[in-house]
């Protein structure tokens, strides 16, 4: 019975909230990419004027610091379920 609610109660939803953290992640690790090539390409750009370069970089480091917090979403629930595992196989065993 234990096992069954640590499984329910620990693991399951450190799985949940790792894999919607991954779900999350990777459309904006997309948007990141395609974000730092433009900024790239503003920075190559000969007319370039420093309020363009400020909105290029704001908007990188705004999707850079998304794709961080989801990264670190990921972690803590894959830590969530490892913790839940380590009590499943922690728990005493019942020999009748």
């Amino acid at each position: 019975m234990r096992s069954l609610v640590l499984f329910v109660f620990v693991v399951l939803p450190g799985v949940a909230f790792s894999s919607i953290s991954v779900y999350y992640l990777f459309p904006e690790w997309v948007t990141l990419d395609a974000v730092h090539k433009n900024y790239q390409q503003v920075v190559k750009s000969p007319s370039v004027k420093v309020s363009d370069l400020l909105v290029a970089e704001a908007a990188e480091n705004r999707h850079r610091i998304n794709c961080f917090a989801e990264g670190v979403g990921v972690l803590l629930g894959g830590v969530i379920a490892v913790i839940g595992i380590h009590g499943i196989c922690t728990l005493p065993n019942k020999t009748s």
